[in-house]
């Protein structure tokens, strides 16, 4: 039977028996940072962030290709951006602004397909195994998507066309910016092979540096191990490792993907020792946990921190909030208070996660610049 093209249906349209998939991942490039570039000539070829600025302890929300050659990357504290170059542009987000291009890229999409699933406000997977344009190659759709975003936004966008949602994911970020990148099914193995371990997407820094210690720096090196051994060493993703060292993936684009938080957590080796530490780790958690609310609309009701210690004891802590909390509100300050109250400050911190459950959205709100100018720091207290 043929698989419906409507994401009405519960499976993805290239099920057991079908077609292979043709996924493809678009990826606008340095999209913040394009969009004000886009919006003000002036800025046009110049090192630009878009964040709060140093003066406002505030930390970078994206950065323009130009800035990047400086080596500053999202979620650098901005005073940290400005000492690698001096002339950079700070500008305040403009929410308003990047949902309402998004919402004219995700137009697009959905002319060519409805199963579309979106990551953030500037990414999303596509399923074009069957499509409205009844168009049979996967790489001319994302040539025409890409063409169709630059004719409407004037912004350019990455694009990654393979078999399944990790090859195309990989494949977006090969050319960037305005890439294109094809991965055939026969060009899989060979491609995950040569890939650095660092690159993969799922293996953050610490992991990555795990790997490295026990001798596994490739995609080929990833290969030689076992199932058994990569969920010994790492737990249940190692069977996503497993997978991915083999270029397999069989997760469905999913279009109803309901979110039911907003978080973020990191490792950190060496683990964070002192009051300082922490506060500046924290500082930055509350900062990419505010951006990521303003970017999807959201405000919640339980906010959570989670602290790993070096001997890998972990807890977590909420706190329930009857009002639903948001960008506007004071969350580093709810996020001090519940580290204050719960660390134990003998011991070293190997990793701290801060989260925002009990969404709901907060269309008609106005965006709030970034500003974590707060009175009171962990590191004033935690000692």
């Amino acid at each position: 039977m043929a698989a419906s093209n409507s994401p009405a249906e519960s499976a993805a349209p290239a099920g057991e028996g079908a077609a292979q998939r043709k996924i493809l991942h678009i990826d606008m490039d340095a999209f913040f940072a394009s969009v004000e570039q886009r919006d003000f000539p002036e800025y046009r070829g110049k090192p630009l962030v878009v964040g709060g600025r140093p003066e406002q302890r505030g930390a970078v929300a994206a950065a323009s290709y130009e800035a990047r050659h400086y080596g500053i990357h999202s979620a650098m504290p901005a005073r940290v951006a400005q000492q690698r170059c001096p002339d950079l542009i700070f500008v305040p987000p403009r929410f308003e602004v990047y949902q309402a291009v998004s919402r004219q890229i995700r137009a697009i999409f959905h002319q060519v397909t409805d199963w579309v699933e979106p990551l953030s406000l500037d990414e999303a997977y596509l399923d074009v195994t069957e499509n409205k344009l009844h168009q049979p190659s996967a790489l001319a759709l994302a040539r025409q998507i890409k063409q169709d975003i630059y004719e409407t936004t004037q912004l350019t966008a990455s694009a990654g066309v393979s078999v399944n949602k990790f090859l195309a994911k990989m494949a977006s970020g090969q050319n960037k910016p305005n890439g294109l990148t094809l991965i055939l099914p026969d060009q899989a193995e060979a491609f995950v092979a040569a890939l650095g371990i660092e690159k993969f997407h799922g293996i953050g820094q610490v992991t990555a540096g795990k790997m490295r210690s026990l001798g596994i720096h490739t995609g080929a090196d990833l290969r030689q191990w076992s199932e058994a051994d990569l969920v010994q060493h790492f737990g249940k993703v190692g069977r996503f490792f497993y997978r991915v060292a083999r270029g397999q993936d069989d997760r469905p684009v999913n279009p109803h993907r309901i979110r039911k938080s907003i978080g973020t957590e990191r490792s950190y080796s060496p683990d964070l020792a002192t009051g300082e530490e922490m506060r500046r780790e924290l500082e930055q958690l509350a900062t990419k946990l505010i951006l990521r609310l303003q970017e999807q609309h959201r405000r919640g009701h339980t906010l959570t921190l989670k602290i790993k210690y070096a001997n890998y004891q972990q807890i977590t802590r909420s706190r329930t909030f009857a009002t639903p909390i948001g960008a506007e509100d004071p969350i580093l300050l709810w996020a001090q208070e519940l580290f204050m109250t719960h660390v134990n400050r003998q011991l070293r911190v190997r990793l701290l996660g801060l989260t925002l459950a009990n969404l709901e959205p907060t269309a008609g709100l106005d965006p709030v610049q970034l500003c974590l100018n707060l009175q009171t720091s962990v590191g004033e207290r935690a000692h």
